[in-house]
């Protein structure tokens, strides 16, 4: 579990891309963030349960804006 305070967003929340780096490789192109969530620097991801995100620009496809 994330130790930062405030705690770092959940890797399904719509800012879960905020959460703090706690690994990062430049050289390959990834993070990794304090809650799972592996960062691509063509803005794809890898979510904790397996699944992905296709690259995207603004919020990640899979979180939902409804008002």
């Amino acid at each position: 579990m994330c130790q930062h305070q405030p705690s770092c967003p959940e890797a399904n929340a719509a800012d879960g891309e905020a959460a703090r780096v706690v690994a990062a490789h430049p050289e390959q192109g990834w993070s990794l963030l304090c809650n799972g969530v592996v960062t691509f620097d063509d803005t794809g991801e890898l979510l904790p349960d397996g699944s992905t995100v296709a690259p995207h620009r603004g919020p990640a496809l899979h979180i939902s804006t409804a008002a």
